[in-house]
C-alpha cells in the first residue's frame, strides 16, 4: 500500500503547524492519557475504554510493524518544534471489511477545535496519492460525530451513505456515515487550491541521523 520511502522509522511529514512521525514506545503514556478519554474512545472503532498501558504498547508495536511492511502508515501527530509531544494519531490502513485503504484519526481533547485533524489528514492523504499507487481512500464517522464528518468533508471526501458498522471496542453494530475520496478528485482540488489544499505534496523529511532511539 505504501512505498519503501515510508517504511523506515525516520520518515516524517511536515505541515504548517505539525510534524507527523512514526509512533514510538515512549508515546504509550500519552496515548493512554489522551485516547483513553471516554469522549475520544467512544468515537472510534478500536480504542477501548478504559485504555490499559499494555494495550497502548501493543497498538504502537502493531502500527510500527504495519508501517515497516508497507501495509499501512500510522503516524503520531505532534506540534512542530515538539516532536516528542504526541497529541493524536492519523493513519491509512486496509479496511477490515473491504481491504480498501481507509483513513482514521483521533486527537486528544486539549487539541480539539484547532484544525489539527484536518491538517494532519490532508498531509497523509497527499502522501498516499503522491507516493503510492492507490486510487481511492475510504473513511467513516459515527453519525453522532459531526466534527469528524467535517474533517472528511474539508479533505474532499464525498458522502456515500449511512449504514451499520461493527465497532469492536464498542461491542456491537453502530450507525456510521461512509465516505470516499479518489485520486482524481484530490488532484483537482489541489489544482484549484480549494479549502486550503497545498499545490505540492506535503514536505517529507527522511533523516539519516539515528542518534535518537525509536524503540518498538
Amino acid at each position: 500500500m505504501f512505498p519503501d520511502l515510508t517504511r523506515d522509522d525516520v520518515f516524517r511529514l511536515e505541515t504548517r503547524r505539525l510534524w507527523l512521525r512514526w509512533p514510538r514506545l515512549a508515546d504509550a503514556q500519552a496515548v493512554v492519557r489522551l485516547a483513553g478519554e471516554k469522549a475520544v474512545a467512544d468515537m472510534t472503532a478500536r480504542i477501548p475504554h478504559p485504555y490499559h498501558p499494555d494495550q497502548a504498547e501493543r497498538f504502537i508495536f502493531q502500527a510500527r510493524r504495519s508501517n515497516a511492511n508497507g501495509e499501512g502508515l500510522q503516524l503520531a501527530i505532534t506540534p512542530k518544534g515538539k516532536p516528542n509531544s504526541l497529541i493524536g494519531m492519523v493513519g491509512i490502513g486496509p479496511d477490515p471489511e473491504t481491504g480498501k485503504p481507509n483513513l482514521g484519526y483521533w486527537l486528544g481533547m486539549p487539541s480539539w477545535g484547532q484544525g489539527y485533524a484536518t491538517e494532519a489528514a490532508r498531509a497523509l492523504i497527499d502522501a498516499f496519492f503522491a507516493y503510492g499507487e492507490g486510487d481511492e481512500i475510504t473513511a467513516c464517522a459515527r453519525v453522532i460525530n459531526p466534527a469528524s464528518r467535517r474533517v472528511l468533508e474539508k479533505c474532499g471526501f464525498a458522502y456515500q451513505g449511512a449504514g451499520l458498522s461493527q465497532l469492536p471496542a464498542r461491542c456491537g453494530l453502530y450507525p456510521v456515515d461512509h465516505f470516499r475520496l479518489d485520486r482524481r478528485t484530490w488532484e483537482s482540488l489541489k489544482a484549484w487550491g480549494h479549502t486550503g489544499f497545498i499545490p505540492e505534496p506535503a514536505s517529507v523529511e527522511v533523516e539519516m541521523d539515528r542518534s535518537i532511539s525509536l524503540a518498538s
